[in-house]
């Protein structure tokens, strides 16, 4: 069996997966919510985003099974700091300084919950 901080990254990055198909599935929408339904039915970097977040409520409802969820849950934070992080190189979204620092903040906050 994986070690849970493994499940948990890979659960993770299948969040932060999903979030970065749900953003380019809807680069360039200008629609109403009657609209964005049917656009969510034919874009299919959408559908992807939703199997990616389907697998990782799996992945995660395993490991809430195995490990305690006052260490599980604060993980979850790594995806924040990837999703800045890949924002910026994916869809060259200017990040402020503030922005890097809370990176930084939140990064240095998962390490300690992880000893």
């Amino acid at each position: 069996m994986m070690r849970p901080f493994v499940m948990i990254l890979i659960s993770v990055s299948l969040g932060v997966t999903g979030q970065i198909c749900f953003k380019t599935g809807m680069r360039g929408f200008e629609g109403n919510y009657f609209g964005l339904f049917a656009h969510v039915l034919k874009t299919p970097v959408i559908i992807l985003g939703l199997g990616c977040y389907f697998i990782s409520t799996l992945i995660w409802l395993n490991i809430l099974s195995k490990v305690n969820l006052s260490y599980a849950y604060p993980m979850l934070s790594i995806g924040y700091a990837l999703v800045v992080f890949l924002s910026w190189i994916i869809f060259k979204e200017n990040v402020s300084l503030w922005r890097w620092l809370g990176v930084v903040l939140i990064s240095l906050g998962v390490s300690l919950i992880s000893k």
